[in-house]
């Protein structure tokens, strides 16, 4: 599959408002969140550990994911043959970025917060789930607050269903080491192949 892709520029108000210094642990003490002007719970349990079934037997370099923003949908390939898709909903108040990325880090659970309060668009988001960095502060991560999936609805993130962003996030590289809840890639542990396009 060959496809062009256009270079992406950043403003500084542009992003998912990502808190890097994060461990990747769960906060329990983080119990409320925002979106669109909406008070909700943020979740209150951690997760469970490592699903026993993972997508696919593929080796790293075999698998990578698209990203159809036309289509709000993502999939998971295997050299080509697809072995997931999903609905998502991508950037609403700033765009996406299309192009080819690698995931450059994976957190079992972040802190996002951005927009302005004046316009409505202000969101703070303890303990986002499974959270899979590509580009900068963009990652493809799981949602809480929304279900309105096949929609823009970010602030150029990609919002996955929780249980797909869990199952890609088992799926991708780097592979997580066991008993850490984060890791970055490196030579000798590269991120997936992302490809986002309209």
């Amino acid at each position: 599959m060959l496809l062009s892709f256009r270079s992406f520029n950043l403003s500084q108000d542009q992003g998912c408002g990502c808190d890097f210094s994060s461990s990747g642990d769960f906060d329990p003490t983080e119990t409320v969140a925002f979106f669109q002007g909406e008070k909700l719970p943020a979740p209150q349990t951690a997760f469970a550990e490592a699903p026993s079934e993972v997508l696919g037997e593929a080796s790293a370099e075999e698998k990578w994911i698209e990203i159809d923003l036309s289509e709000q949908k993502i999939y998971a390939w295997e050299g080509e043959e697809k072995f997931f898709e999903s609905l998502l909903s991508s950037g609403k108040w700033a765009p996406t970025p299309t192009g080819e990325f690698r995931i450059w880090g994976k957190f079992k659970y972040a802190k996002m917060s951005g927009g302005r309060k004046e316009i409505n668009t202000y969101y703070y988001l303890p303990n986002v789930p499974y959270t899979m960095y590509f580009y900068k502060d963009f990652g493809l991560h799981g949602t809480y607050w929304h279900n309105n999936f096949g929609t823009p609805m970010s602030h150029g993130c990609v919002n996955l269903p929780t249980l797909a962003a869990e199952k890609l996030f088992y799926w991708t590289t780097p592979v997580l080491p066991l008993g850490r809840n984060y890791v970055r890639a490196s030579k000798d542990n590269p991120g997936t192949r992302v490809v986002i396009h309209n």
